[in-house]
């Protein structure tokens, strides 16, 4: 249903079927209050194919499926980063081409750490140790490469999303699948910064030799967030250690965010459901929320929460610990399992927790612009409803707990891919299609 608005001196007042919009005259930000009752929707969505496995062709044998992208015409494609190489898919799951491979040339990778398809199937590949974007054109081979510049003692490269109907990508180190990496320079101390006081979603301009960025939005940044304390330099200074991060109380919002087709954003980055369009060059115009409370820390719940980690721990085999890397004249040595587990127990005991559960805990946007939303389920880190949203403002409905996850890439014509792993840590891309209204 159309949304028809009234302005009378600046403000704006209007009541829709999906809920009511509220203009603030100083800022020309909406506010959109969407129902509180959930309208549910069947997850009946229809496979079109699926790739990976261990019996199956040799360039579907993954190693670890790190990224899944559509381009405009429903080709996918899957990013190993075990292998270090894209493999793009035709809409019957058949091998179309493969893209990169490990190497020191323009077009060969060092350490692919993220990779964004454009509508017109160029790829952007970020390289951690090129410290530079790779482009491939829309058949596959080498176009470019454009530098990162910056301070060449650390690279920090988080999650890229393309700006669609532009230029240029969107990217933040807070938010969305990708971990975030850092490399130093042998020899070199990094740069003193100043602790982040938000966490920032910026444009990354790939049109010259070098890139050039500018703010798209400033989230909030809850107290002690800093996603490079704790970075500790090897003896040698070759490697480093992720082990001890220091960061926000357990609980504390997330920065949740995705590329909309229009060139906005949307994120979340309270406790309290509010979804902000953002665009680019202009702020926030648009908030969309949901009367829903987030549910209160108790002492009870600390409780549970510090029990089920130190039972976690206790159960998880030495293998699987992992721990500090560290590299002393190339070799990486072995951790103590018994030392890693004592830190582990003294962090689950010393942990500091946020005051409430946030309401959203993912958010992905679709092809055409729908918003899911992720809420939390029964207990405080576990997955429930989906809400769908549209960036206009309209609640479309809401998938129960369970029924499906956020799928991990959106394409057109309601296609959508998750990435699987079976009981042997096999990954497996599933390709779907949904119902139009939710894509």
């Amino acid at each position: 249903m159309s949304r028809i608005a009234k302005r009378w001196s600046g403000m704006a007042f209007t009541i829709v079927a999906a809920g009511t919009l509220i203009v603030h005259a100083a800022s020309a930000q909406e506010t959109i209050k969407l129902p509180g009752e959930d309208r549910w929707l069947g997850a009946d969505f229809v496979e079109v194919f699926r790739i990976g496995s261990l019996m199956g062709e040799e360039w579907e044998q993954f190693g670890d499926v790190r990224r899944v992208a559509f381009d405009g015409a429903g080709r996918l494609y899957v990013f190993d980063d075990q292998a270090e190489r894209i493999f793009v898919v035709g809409s019957d799951g058949a091998l179309i081409r493969e893209i990169g491979r490990r190497g020191e040339g323009p077009g060969e990778f060092r350490h692919a750490a993220d990779i964004v398809v454009l509508d017109d199937g160029r790829v952007v590949v970020a390289d951690m140790d090129h410290r530079a974007y790779h482009i491939f054109d829309a058949n596959g081979d080498f176009e470019r490469m454009v530098r990162m510049g910056g301070d060449p003692t650390y690279t920090v490269i988080g999650t890229h999303m393309p700006l669609r109907g532009a230029e240029g990508l969107i990217t933040s180190t807070e938010g969305g699948t990708m971990a975030i990496s850092v490399r130093s320079v042998a020899g070199a101390e990094p740069a003193e910064r100043p602790d982040p006081t938000t966490r920032v979603i910026e444009r990354v301009d790939l049109s010259g030799d070098e890139i050039a960025k500018d703010t798209v939005a400033e989230a909030w940044l809850p107290a002690s967030a800093d996603p490079t304390s704790g970075i500790t330099r090897s003896a040698g200074g070759t490697s480093f250690s992720l082990g001890g991060l220091s960061g926000p109380p357990e609980f504390s919002p997330d920065l949740h965010w995705d590329a909309l087709p229009n060139g906005t954003v949307a994120f979340s980055d309270s406790s309290t459901y509010a979804v902000r369009i953002v665009t680019v060059g202009i702020g926030v115009e648009r908030v969309l929320t949901r009367p829903i409370a987030p549910e209160p820390v108790t002492d009870r719940l600390v409780r549970a929460e510090r029990s089920r980690r130190l039972k976690e721990l206790a159960e998880t085999p030495d293998e699987d610990l992992g721990g500090p890397r560290i590299v002393l004249n190339g070799e990486v040595m072995a951790i103590d399992a018994d030392e890693v587990r004592k830190s582990r127990r003294e962090d689950i005991e010393n942990l500091q927790f946020f005051t409430e559960i946030p309401v959203i805990r993912d958010l992905g946007a679709s092809w055409a612009g729908m918003i899911w939303v992720q809420r939390p389920g029964e207990e405080p880190d576990s997955d429930g409803p989906i809400d769908v949203l549209d960036m206009a403002g309209r609640y479309v409905g809401s998938y129960r707990t369970g029924e499906t996850g956020i799928p991990d890439a959106f394409g057109p014509d309601g296609l959508v891919a998750f990435i699987e792993e079976d009981e042997l840590e096999v990954k497996t891309v599933v390709v779907k299609r949904v119902p139009r209204e939710v894509n």
